[in-house]
């Protein structure tokens, strides 16, 4: 029986959630008719080594007209390439060295943007640039280590319309240029992945240090390819990059298929390095030649990029901490899983560290956070976002101070952030109000309406005085009233 070996590497390009790389336009996405459109035609360059890529050529072959839909607003003429690229983002390249940092890479302090030949229409100008910000790191996985290759920050693509009037021209593709520009880093392993599960777990974890940073959230901003080549007897074939591998599980399907189409063609001799598009059901297809280095050539446009030990120290400084890591200090304060699932995914760790401050109880905190704000929302029929609104961080800690002074108790909390989420004033929601012979009126219930749990009186003294009771005192009046 023959021995298989494979090596594999994964490249994932993450969109950063700021304004666009080179212009000062905003990264927004358009469902909107264009403002107006213009219409290229590219040609094929020489890289710096001098020589054309054979991607480039490939591309070329097709000799396509390109139609660009426009908008006023957050297109401009850098993206027209009508315009030299202005000075980079500061905020986009400070998320580039975070993410490099929690990488375990090098940042590379003098570097250069680089201009990478593209020419299937995606870039108006034929050309994307790219920006080398660090190398040589690493994550750990439980098979080993996988060495980060490079991270790079670089302006995305233009993005296919699906504009009937002109898609329908013959030999004619059609590109929105809202999203070219925004700037996204791409992440490259070296080869030292040994199995589809290593490739899987290497994904998840790289993909929870981007989710820590200030990166664009939902479908379309994270892009993910895998790299393979396998070993027949120790016989290697050529490396096949597979695009568009979205789904973790879909990494060991598509590896384990992959690794028996390219068993069969080492065998034969038949081995060739190309790129190819992942299928929902794990399969692989054709997309073009594999691209090389000769595409590349300098942005003579812009300096050279120099990163200063005061911009690596005040990245360090501002650091992001990963989920897992949030999620095991949680559990130490006490909460149950879901609290701690609920609490880490809400995003307000820094909310519950600061009202940790004015209230010890870990749970009733966690609790006002997330399932509390959560149940207001959805029996006053508003959106989370405006429940967050009404009761804010300095509210929240106005009511818990008042449980500290024994103005209110636990149990009148839920009802007061309702009160306040409802358009009371705060002062007015927080006021509770003292019955007068509160044993009289608890005993007057008991007698109408015998045999109940505390609980249910509870509810009924909280029901008459419309939640203006302070809810401790109550129920020690309960049980005074039914023991006696």
């Amino acid at each position: 029986m023959s021995e298989t070996q494979i090596k594999s590497g994964l490249e994932i390009h993450q969109q950063l959630d700021t304004g666009k790389l080179f212009c000062s336009c905003p990264s927004i996405l358009r469902k909107d008719n264009p403002d107006y459109k213009i219409e290229r035609k590219l040609h094929i360059i020489a890289g710096e080594s001098g020589e054309i890529d054979s991607a480039v050529k490939h591309e070329a072959a097709k000799e396509k007209t390109f139609v660009y839909e426009c908008y006023r607003d957050n297109d401009c003429l850098v993206d027209l390439d009508e315009e030299p690229p202005h000075m980079i983002n500061e905020e986009a390249l400070k998320i580039a060295i975070q993410i490099s940092l929690l990488l375990n890479c090098e940042i590379i302090q003098n570097t250069q943007v680089m201009r990478k030949t593209v020419i299937d229409g995606s870039n108006v100008s034929g050309f994307q640039r790219t920006v080398l910000i660090a190398k040589n790191g690493y994550v750990e996985t439980s098979f080993g280590k996988v060495g980060i290759k490079s991270l790079l920050l670089e302006e995305d693509a233009a993005r296919p319309s699906n504009s009937d009037e002109d898609s329908e021209r013959e030999n004619v593709k059609v590109y929105k240029l809202d999203r070219l520009g925004i700037p996204l880093v791409e992440i490259a392993t070296n080869p030292d992945i040994k199995n589809p599960e290593q490739a899987k777990e290497a994904a998840l974890h790289i993909g929870e240090i981007l989710r820590a940073c200030k990166v664009k959230r939902g479908l379309g901003t994270i892009r993910q390819d895998v790299n393979v080549s396998v070993s027949v007897d120790g016989k290697w074939g050529e490396r096949v990059e597979i695009k568009g591998v979205q789904e973790p599980d879909l990494i060991i399907k598509t590896i384990e298929t992959e690794t028996e189409r390219q068993k069969k063609l080492v065998k034969k001799n038949e081995s060739k390095s190309e790129v190819r598009k992942a299928n929902e059901d794990g399969t692989t297809s054709f997309m073009r030649p594999m691209p090389g280095e000769a595409r590349m050539y300098p942005e003579t446009d812009l300096p050279l990029l120099y990163i200063s030990r005061d911009e690596i120290n005040e990245a360090k400084k501002t650091l992001p901490r990963l989920r897992s890591e949030i999620k095991d200090d949680l559990r130490k304060h006490g909460l149950n899983e879901e609290l701690v699932k609920l609490l880490s995914d809400s995003g307000k760790m820094n909310d519950f560290q600061e009202l940790m401050q004015v209230y010890s109880k870990a749970d009733v905190v966690a609790k006002i956070l997330t399932l509390w704000m959560q149940d207001i929302s959805v029996k006053l029929k508003k959106k989370i976002e405006e429940i967050n609104d009404k009761l804010t961080i300095d509210i929240i800690e106005t009511i818990l101070q008042a449980v500290n002074d024994k103005k209110i108790s636990e149990n009148d909390i839920y009802d007061i952030m309702k009160d306040i989420a409802g358009g009371k004033r705060v002062e007015e929601a927080i006021k509770r109000e003292k019955i007068e012979n509160m044993d009289e009126e608890i005993m007057k219930i008991i007698k109408e309406k015998p045999g109940l749990s505390e609980n249910a009186y509870m509810g009924l003294i909280m029901a008459k005085f419309k939640g203006k009771v302070n809810g401790k005192e109550v129920m020690l009046a309960i049980k005074r009233v039914i023991g006696k």
